[in-house]
C-alpha cells in the first residue's frame, strides 16, 4: 500500500501573515501562527503525538483562498517553550485538560467566533475532549488517523501489536526491566517517562532510540526500506521531547476516564464530521473509528481501502473532498 499521502492532492504552501507565543500559565508558552485569508473560513489544525509539533504539510489540505488556518504547538514541544526534551521542564501542568484550555484560550485571543477542526491520532483524541467541552465553538470536524487514547487502544499500540511483532516488543519492554509488561504497562511507560526525564543525556537518548524503533516498527508495514522513518529520523530534540510527552500521556491514559469521548459523543450532535481511516491501520486499529461513527449522530466514516496510519493517496483525496465541501459551509 502506498506509505504517503500523494502530494497532488496538496495545496501549494504558503507562508504565515501573523504568529506569536500565547502566555498559557504555569510557565508556558504555546506558539501559533495563522495563514490562508484572513477573512476565511476559520480553521484550527491539531497535531498528533502527543508532541510531534505542527508541520506544514497539513496546512497544505486547506485551500489557502478559502480557509482562515491556525497551527499551534501544543505544550512542550515544536515552538512552544519550554520544551519537553529539557529534563527540567515540569510537566505537571501538561495533561489533555491543559491543551483543551489552551485551544480555548487561543481561539479567544484571536476574536475566532467557531472553527473547523481538523487533525488525526492524538489529534483526533484532542479535537474530540474541546468539542465535547465547547461544541457550541465548533463548526466541522475532519478526523484522519482516529483515535480516543482509551487505555483499551494504549493496551493494543505498546503490547497487543507485539503478536505481529514479538521481537521487537520484547525489546521496548526490555529497554526498562523493572517494570513488568503482562502485569503493569502503565508501569513501563512511566518508566520510560523517568528516562527522558533523567538528568544524563545518554539515558534520555537510549530510552528515546527505544520508544521511537517500537513506533516506527508499527508503521514499518506501511513504509518502504529506504523511507524516513516516522519517529526515528526527528531531529534529536524533537524527538526526545516526542517521547517524553507521550510517554507522560499514555502512562496516564491521557488523564480521560476510559471511554469518556465516546460515552459523550452524543454533545457533538448537529457538528457534521468526516472520518477518514485507513483499513490496515495497526497503529490506531478501525474498530475506534468505527465506534465513534455510531455514537456520532453526525459523522460519516470513510475506510480506505489501501491505507493505514500513514495515509495514502486515497486518503488525501477524501480529505481534500471533505476540507472544499465544509469551505463554502
Amino acid at each position: 500500500m502506498p506509505s504517503r499521502p500523494d502530494t497532488r492532492h496538496l495545496h501549494p504552501p504558503v507562508e504565515p501573515y501573523e504568529q506569536g507565543m500565547l502566555d498559557v500559565g504555569d510557565g508556558n508558552r504555546v506558539h501559533w501562527e495563522v495563514c490562508g485569508n484572513p477573512d476565511g473560513k476559520p480553521a484550527l489544525l491539531v497535531h498528533g503525538g502527543p508532541g510531534s509539533g505542527s508541520g506544514t504539510v497539513a496546512q497544505r489540505r486547506f485551500d489557502p483562498e478559502r480557509y482562515k488556518i491556525v497551527t499551534f504547538d501544543q505544550r512542550g514541544c515544536g515552538r512552544s517553550t519550554p520544551s519537553a526534551a529539557d529534563p527540567a521542564t515540569d510537566m505537571r501542568h501538561n495533561t489533555t485538560a491543559h491543551l483543551v484550555a489552551d485551544m480555548e484560550l487561543l481561539r479567544q485571543h484571536l476574536g475566532i467566533a467557531r472553527w473547523l477542526l481538523f487533525g488525526g491520532s492524538w489529534g483526533s483524541t484532542l479535537i474530540l475532549a474541546y468539542a465535547e467541552r465547547h461544541p457550541e465553538r465548533v463548526s466541522q470536524i475532519v478526523i484522519p488517523a482516529v483515535t480516543t487514547t482509551r487505555r483499551y487502544e494504549i493496551e493494543w499500540l505498546y503490547r497487543g501489536a507485539g503478536r505481529i511483532f514479538p521481537e521487537e516488543r520484547h525489546r521496548f519492554h526490555a529497554h526498562v526491566p523493572e517494570a513488568d509488561p503482562d502485569a503493569d504497562l502503565p508501569g513501563v511507560l512511566a518508566a520510560y517517562a523517568r528516562r527522558m526525564a533523567d538528568p544524563d543525556p545518554a539515558v534520555r537518548a537510549a530510552a528515546a532510540d527505544a520508544w521511537c524503533r517500537w513506533e516506527d516498527a508499527v508503521l514499518s508495514m506501511e513504509a518502504p526500506g529506504d523511507a524516513p522513518k516516522t519517529y526515528g529520523d526527528r531531529p534529536r530534540e524533537a524527538r526526545h521531547a516526542l517521547v517524553r510527552i507521550c510517554a507522560h500521556y499514555f502512562a496516564h491514559g491521557a488523564w480521560l476516564e476510559e471511554g469518556a469521548l465516546l460515552r459523550d459523543a452524543g454533545r457533538l450532535a448537529g457538528i457534521p464530521g468526516v472520518l477518514v481511516h485507513g483499513r490496515f491501520d495497526l497503529g490506531g486499529p478501525l474498530d475506534t473509528a468505527w465506534e465513534l461513527s455510531r455514537a456520532w449522530p453526525d459523522a460519516r466514516l470513510v475506510v480506505v481501502e489501501d491505507a493505514g496510519h500513514l495515509g495514502s493517496e486515497t486518503t488525501s483525496a477524501e480529505i481534500r473532498a471533505a476540507l472544499d465541501e465544509f469551505a463554502s459551509r
